[in-house]
């Protein structure tokens, strides 16, 4: 498979690439490393990064705009992305050939061509995997830029390395990564410091959520309260993994309402919680994953289904 996508980025002239809405560390970091490495080992092609930029990722980069006429003939490849209806920027069907590139389960197999690879810690992971690849096949390189997306997405996808899907690779990984010069102490910054209204609103999460004797947990973020600590729906997922440090918590779900719908994060310390995010039209990795309600009345149900896991 990685000589497939070898062989198609070679083939084409102009690449674009797309990955998911709301995008975070890994979404930025395989997009954009990826992005990188193209550009460092094909300077003569053209090479675009589209979809709607989170300012709370400015430390890391900018995606660009794409004008409609680009598709025509060109290359598409959507990294870390599992499902269509979660691609930012859904002109990827406009181009010539598309290509997946994912590490979370493989629910929606779309594009020509597909490789997932769910033990991957991170999509950036797969990147640096597919270099390695090209290093051998077709003498490829690799320049600071591209390290420096791929390890801000390996860290941001595994917790600083917490996560039990930071596996020996992924160290090894990263340790090939951190040989480039690039600013971590800069990198690292813009990851984990916080604002002061961020800061406020995790003193509010750690003092108002619910947990229940089986280990079960929510808060629920409504809109006046993110307004109270002037704090954006996005900026909330800096907080995602607050609630992990409370002693006896099992697994966990952060309801942040936004104008039109109310996102949900939902974390585990190890038990299975994917499943529930399916049913309420999410999805993503075993132990973190996303869903979305339209209206309170939601969160009661898959509050229970969460307790349930808990419990059994």
């Amino acid at each position: 498979m990685k000589l497939e996508i070898i062989q198609a980025i070679e083939k084409y002239d102009t690449i674009i690439l797309h990955r998911h809405v709301r995008p975070d560390e890994d979404a930025y970091g395989s997009q954009m490393g990826l992005h990188a490495i193209i550009e460092k080992n094909y300077p003569h092609k053209k090479v675009y990064k589209t979809g709607q930029h989170d300012p709370s990722l400015n430390y890391l980069g900018h995606p660009q705009e794409v004008a409609d006429a680009i598709y025509e003939g060109a290359l598409v490849i959507v990294t870390d992305t599992a499902n269509q209806e979660r691609i930012d920027d859904q002109r990827y069907t406009k181009g010539d050939f598309l290509i997946k590139i994912d590490h979370h389960p493989n629910d929606d197999a779309y594009g020509d061509i597909f490789w997932v690879d769910t033990d991957a810690s991170s999509c950036s992971e797969m990147i640096y995997e597919l270099f390695e690849f090209g290093k051998e096949q077709a003498g490829w390189a690799l320049n600071e830029v591209a390290a420096r997306y791929l390890f801000a997405g390996i860290v941001g996808d595994t917790g600083r390395f917490k996560y039990p899907s930071a596996t020996e690779k992924t160290f090894k990984t990263a340790s090939h990564l951190v040989q480039f010069d690039f600013d971590r102490d800069a990198l690292f910054d813009g990851m984990y410091e916080l604002s002061h209204g961020l800061l406020q609103l995790q003193g509010y999460m750690y003092q108002n959520f619910t947990m229940n004797e089986d280990g079960a947990a929510y808060i629920k973020l409504p809109i006046d309260i993110l307004e109270k600590y002037n704090v954006t729906a996005s900026e909330t997922s800096a907080l995602v993994a607050s609630l992990g440090n409370v002693q006896g918590i099992k697994a966990w779900a952060i309801f942040v309402e936004e104008a039109t719908q109310i996102r949900v994060r939902i974390r585990s310390k190890g038990l299975v919680i994917n499943t529930i995010a399916k049913n309420f039209r999410g999805g993503g990795h075993p132990f973190a994953s996303g869903a979305t309600i339209y209206d309170w009345n939601e969160s009661a149900d898959l509050i229970q289904q969460l307790q349930a896991v808990c419990k059994s």
